[in-house]
């Protein structure tokens, strides 16, 4: 194979408070060539999610914390240029979840999923069709245990997650109340996704407008920022109420945690609280994933992309999006850049 020059982005130092684009670097190794099983992949799409935050963090959590100088983990979309699998032809589309940060990847050909002409864009393998959707489908069916005819609120409504939550519910026969920040994005809620409500949590009136929302209280809480947004709902809670708690956004940047002040409702209401890693669950994507592609397919489920351009730019967008910046899911268009494939002919 001729000399191909592959980027990444790797962690420089632990992050002190919130994400600073100084915190990474940029760095340039050889294409290694694929050994027995495996697939050299040129990603195509990287996906940037609020998790890849607490692998940073030194504290103890869910997934295994990175040590200073590794590469950062991220889902990947992209096409397979040699393979020693022989499962995975070279063209093949594929998606892997922790393929990282970085134009080329080699990986076993057991670590992928072989994208289908499934007549839905590549990108949407990293959002509505990928483990953001199949995250809110699972939670919200399985955990939350939805019902129709109940009322739903979601945190982070036009968020990956968040904006598929609402409209599954719509599609189940449920109310759906979002909160997000900022008007335009809880317009885009209403207008575009068809939420029944969206409550701006920056307004000065955020649990007076919330309470005007759910007059019939709320049945299932799915949540993913925390801190006071997750406590304002604890107070509208149903008699056994769900709690599905997704994520905990708001705490992400080590600041001190917001103490939730409602915890009586959970008692008072005999609600249930569970939290959720998706990837624990991974017989039930298939089935999951083939209904949210129909649905995006007919139009009941949609979507918004928010790109940013090229891998060098993917920490200041990563630093953004954990304050809020980004409308949508957060993408990154990888280069192609004859620069970087150095010698390729």
């Amino acid at each position: 194979m001729t000399s191909r020059i592959n980027l990444q982005v790797r962690m420089r130092r632990f992050p002190q408070g919130r994400v600073d684009p100084a915190d990474f670097e940029l760095v340039e190794f050889p294409v290694p060539e694929p050994g027995e099983g495996e697939v050299l992949v040129r990603n195509e799409w990287l996906s940037l999610d609020p998790y890849m935050r607490l692998r940073m963090d030194p504290r103890r959590s869910y997934v295994e914390g990175l040590r200073l100088g590794d590469l950062m983990p991220g889902g990947t979309v992209g096409v397979v240029v040699a393979s020693r699998d022989p499962t995975i032809p070279p063209g093949a589309r594929v998606v892997g979840t922790r393929m990282g940060w970085q134009l080329w990847s080699c990986v076993p050909g057991s670590a992928l999923r072989t994208i289908a002409d499934n007549g839905v864009p590549l990108s949407t393998a990293l959002g509505v069709c990928g483990m953001p959707g199949v995250t809110a489908h699972y939670g919200l069916f399985v955990v939350g245990r939805l019902r129709r005819g109940e009322t739903v609120v979601v945190s982070a409504a036009s968020g990956a997650v968040g904006s598929v939550v609402g409209q599954l519910a719509r599609i189940r026969g449920a109310r759906a109340i979002g909160i997000a920040g900022g008007a335009a994005k809880c317009r885009y809620v209403v207008e575009a996704l068809g939420f029944d409500d969206c409550i701006d949590h920056r307004s000065p009136d955020f649990e007076a407008r919330l309470a005007d929302a759910t007059p019939q209280r709320v049945d299932v809480q799915f949540e993913n920022v925390g801190g006071t947004v997750m406590d304002a709902v604890l107070a509208r809670l149903n008699e056994h109420a769900r709690i599905v708690l997704c994520g905990l956004v708001s705490e992400y940047e080590q600041g001190p945690a917001s103490g939730l002040r409602n915890t009586r409702e959970l008692l008072v209401n005999r609600a249930t609280l569970q939290a959720f890693i998706v990837s624990e669950h991974l017989d039930y994507w298939p089935g999951a994933l083939e209904e949210l592609a129909q649905w995006v397919r007919s139009g009941e489920l949609r979507y918004r992309e928010d790109v940013t351009e090229g891998l060098e730019n993917a920490p200041a967008a990563f630093a953004s999006m954990l304050q809020g910046g980004n409308f949508g899911k957060k993408l990154v268009r990888l280069d192609d850049d004859p620069v970087i494939e150095q010698g390729v002919q």
